[in-house]
């Protein structure tokens, strides 16, 4: 996927079908846009491409950071991807001058697909209708998708966000239509884990949203390949309590050097709460025994 930052590089594709949205998340209701947007682009032999928007113009903490949005859409076949940086230069551009300049002009956009609750423009006051209202003036075509809900729940980000930080993985899971996950960077830590025996990567996350500190079974994405582990996020009660949340991943089998590589922790099931042991020796045994429940658990779910 062809990713272009800032307004000043886009070039022209050939018949361009846009999907607009923040699609923090990428869960199913976005899904849907974007793999419309992929097999019309590929009927029409255009150009799927997507127009996103960072910092989230909503201003909340972040479900997904760019990066792990970026790579998703991906994933669905998206083939150029136009990230506009969101500050107050851009913020007071009208919706109408945003069709126009953007959309109609530097884009050339003959396809746009849009959610239902996407706003744009000054004081987000441009929607679907401002859209189409001026659809026949700059001949594109314009689809809408409307909010999908389960069990009567519209699906949105702030509802999946909710849900992750309440640990209420499962449900999430579904909404998002694969695993609760986090994208970060491996960084040095105190090595204190492998003190213990039990070598672990830690993971400085990409301004996401993380579930409730635990013992995790997971999955861990590296290079295109999956790998079993075991992750941690907490703060360490048993040496030193710290405010600042550590999120530490023992991945089994697995012995190459990866500081500063990106890693993916997809969450599968919750093995414990975090808690304080009283001795270090405690916490080894312990380890051992969230080590033997993730194995456990792996067949039952691969």
């Amino acid at each position: 996927m062809k990713i272009i930052y800032g307004l000043s590089r886009i070039k022209r594709y050939s018949k361009p079908v846009v999907a607009l949205g923040v699609f923090d998340g990428v869960h199913l209701g976005h899904r849907r846009i974007l793999k419309d947007t992929v097999d019309k682009a590929r009927r029409i032999k255009g150009t799927s491409m997507v127009v996103t928007f960072w910092p989230d113009p909503h201003r909340e903490k972040s479900l997904y950071s760019l990066e792990h949005r970026l790579k998703l859409m991906e994933s669905i076949g998206i083939e150029v991807c136009i990230v506009i940086k969101f500050n107050k230069e851009f913020s007071i551009i009208s919706a109408e001058d945003f069709i126009r300049d953007i959309l109609v002009n530097k884009i050339g956009a003959q396809y746009i697909y849009v959610g239902r609750n996407f706003r744009f423009g000054k004081q987000a006051r441009g929607d679907f209708k401002t859209l189409d209202k001026v659809s026949h003036i700059y001949n594109f075509k314009l689809k809408l998708f409307d909010i999908i809900k389960i069990n009567n729940q519209p699906i949105s980000s702030t509802y999946i966000r909710r849900l992750i930080t309440k640990g209420k993985l499962n449900t999430a899971r579904k909404l998002l239509s694969r695993p609760v996950s986090v994208l970060g960077t491996v960084i040095k830590g105190t090595s204190l884990a492998g003190r213990l025996g039990f070598p672990t990567a830690n993971v400085n996350p990409h301004h996401e949203v993380l579930p409730p500190p635990g013992v995790y079974a997971v999955l861990v994405i590296f290079n295109n390949k999956k790998f079993k582990g075991v992750c941690y996020i907490g703060t360490r009660p048993t040496f030193k309590h710290q405010r600042q949340k550590h999120i530490e991943v023992y991945i089994f089998n697995f012995k190459k050097n990866i500081y500063g590589k990106y890693l993916e922790i997809q969450f599968i099931k919750k093995i414990r709460n975090e808690r304080k042991f009283s001795s270090p020796a405690s916490l080894v045994r312990q380890i051992k025994k969230d080590i033997a429940s993730t194995k456990k658990i792996f067949p039952l779910h691969f």
